[in-house]
């Protein structure tokens, strides 16, 4: 079967289990922000990141494809997603990004305010990776305050990635 099967031709696409939405559907301007910001974290791994920082972005990467995931299933789909073996985005994926904030924060020091992206090309990628983030987190804020998605784990999780995407950007530019 070829990529191109010519079903989005006319504006519309498939969630999981089929439901058909427009391509400017929130979900999917949800679940592209995603997509975009897994690649912006591609580009940032290729970047040579310091390798703790590097071994991390590959978890991220794979965590943000489960969230793709949690994000194309309709509301309605939800106990189908659920007995299908999917997993939504947890407590533990937030914790994990907890800890490297607690890790990697205190290797910095004091904090000199906004920073100026550039420093290296490493940088520069997780500068870019965050701001995509942000991007993705309103995207699925949307979501939520429009009622199309229930759990605010989601959310949770991409502001913290956030966070945790500035702190690899200045430890990676030191």
């Amino acid at each position: 079967m070829s990529i191109a099967t010519r079903t989005g031709d006319c504006g519309q696409t498939r969630l999981l289990f089929n439901r058909t939405v427009s391509k400017c559907h929130p979900r999917v301007e949800a679940c592209g922000s995603v997509d975009e910001l897994t690649s912006a974290l591609g580009l940032a791994r290729a970047a040579q990141p310091p390798p703790a920082i590097q071994q991390s972005i590959e978890i991220i990467q794979q965590q943000l494809i489960r969230l793709m995931g949690e994000l194309a299933a309709a509301e309605e789909d939800r106990a189908r997603f659920d007995q299908a073996g999917f997993r939504p985005v947890d407590s533990a994926m937030i914790d994990q990004l907890d800890g490297w904030i607690q890790e990697f924060e205190p290797r910095l020091g004091p904090s000199q305010g906004w920073a100026l992206p550039g420093a290296n090309p490493s940088s520069a990628a997780l500068d870019f990776a965050r701001s995509t983030c942000r991007r993705a987190e309103r995207r699925v804020c949307a979501l939520l305050e429009s009622g199309q998605i229930a759990s605010l784990c989601p959310l949770v999780y991409l502001n913290r990635l956030s966070d945790v995407l500035w702190i690899f950007a200045r430890f990676a530019a030191h």
